[in-house]
């Protein structure tokens, strides 16, 4: 049987790679499995060896300690990889294929997957709807940050790449179609956006840019990006977008300046819930990017919201954020009527598209992103540069089978 070695978080900052069981059909007690999960057996699972597998800004919340997530939690939900075994249960997924995995685990079989809300299935998390492997709360499912995963419904969850060879040509594009693509496309989509809007998205981290390059993709016509690092602005000036520099005052002026007038068709969070507020040596204002989409957006207008908000913040700036409890100007929404859109984006429900326009050369997706290929061994250093605000996207490449 093959090692195994995964990303593991330790303590708030510090995250290391260890030696861990190797994956098999049932899964095991360990940090973070509910009791009701323990045991759970897999037939219809497939265990992958990882081609990528990404650091995501929402593991970044965990590894900063602003959430519960238990010391020993093996991180990692952004995989892609080679099927070399499947379950008894498994029907059309097969060895050698080559896939990508939703970060939500979905069962296919409940009223939501049914309905398309993958990212909220009933079944994988006995907790609550919704499931993602190495994740808080989501059921317990081990990350993928490491050489070898199990991925439960096989042949619900992954989508198989058509041609590998391909496919590992345009690895770095498609490795973004776990999590941040959709992602960022999702928080488009629900906005609105749609050929000649104008578009606001608040973060410049990989989840921003995406969702400004997916507002591109969709037509718009003009896309800013705020943010208050100058290296994630530049790389968003890098394809094409506007920018706003939230330390240099509020994001309506400097709106007006590039349109004419303070406000939009469409805005997008793609911060969350460590928002800080405006003008230099800002300090946390969890509701800044919420209250400030509410403001810029259009009447009759709406408001993607793909940044990760919890229920539980040990680290928050006042006792209501402790316990996801924002002070939200909700009257200036009802009195402008705008729509909302939040939660986790139901990844199937654009993975497939997507993956036909990056193969069909119309989704550059890791040049906007900055995708920088790192080892597994290299990863706690990855945590660390990602925290200071790199204007980059790492991917890991735990099996060396990305080519230099």
């Amino acid at each position: 049987m093959a090692d195994n070695r995964g990303v593991v978080y330790i303590e708030p900052g510090t995250v290391e790679v260890q030696d861990i069981a190797f994956p098999d059909f049932e899964l095991k007690d360990g940090p973070g499995v509910p009791p009701e999960n323990v045991g759970r057996k897999t037939p219809h699972g497939a265990i992958l060896r990882i081609v990528s597998t990404n650091i995501c800004g929402s593991d970044q919340h965990m590894v900063r300690g602003r959430t519960t997530a238990p010391s020993g939690l093996v991180l990692g939900h952004e995989i892609t990889g080679e099927v070399i075994e499947v379950g008894p249960g498994v029907e059309f997924i097969q060895v050698g294929d080559l896939c990508s995995v939703p970060f939500n685990i979905a069962c296919g079989r409940c009223r939501n997957c049914k309905e398309g809300h993958t990212g909220v299935c009933e079944t994988t998390n006995p907790a609550r709807p919704g499931a993602a492997y190495g994740y808080v709360d989501m059921g317990g499912w081990v990350g993928g940050q490491a050489n070898f995963v199990m991925v439960p419904y096989a042949d619900w969850n992954l989508l198989k790449f058509p041609d590998k060879e391909q496919a590992m040509e345009k690895i770095l594009d498609l490795t973004m179609l776990s999590d941040i693509f959709p992602t960022g496309y999702h928080g488009a989509v629900t906005a609105g956006v749609t050929t000649g809007s104008t578009v606001y998205i608040a973060g410049a981290g990989p989840v921003g840019l995406a969702a400004a390059f997916a507002a591109q993709l969709l037509g718009a016509a003009v896309v800013i990006v705020g943010d208050a690092i100058p290296e994630r602005l530049e790389q968003a000036r890098s394809f094409g977008c506007e920018t706003v520099d939230i330390t240099k005052g509020d994001p309506p002026d400097q709106i007006e300046q590039i349109l004419g007038k303070p406000e939009v068709d469409a805005a997008v969070d793609a911060v969350g819930f460590e928002a800080r507020g405006h003008g230099p040596n800002a300090k946390e204002a969890p509701a800044t990017v919420l209250n400030t989409l509410m403001d810029v957006t259009r009447a009759a207008g709406a408001i993607g919201i793909p940044g990760l908000y919890v229920t539980e913040d040990p680290g928050a700036s006042d006792e209501a954020a402790r316990h996801g409890s924002l002070s939200l100007k909700l009257g200036t929404g009802w009195a402008k009527s705008l729509s909302f859109t939040t939660g986790q984006c139901p990844v199937m429900r654009y993975h497939r598209k997507l993956m036909h326009a990056i193969l069909a050369d119309r989704a550059p997706i890791a040049k906007a992103v900055n995708a920088t290929t790192i080892t597994l061994d290299e990863a706690p250093q990855g945590y660390k540069d990602f925290d200071k605000g790199a204007a980059e996207k790492f991917v890991l490449n735990p099996n060396g089978l990305i080519p230099a």
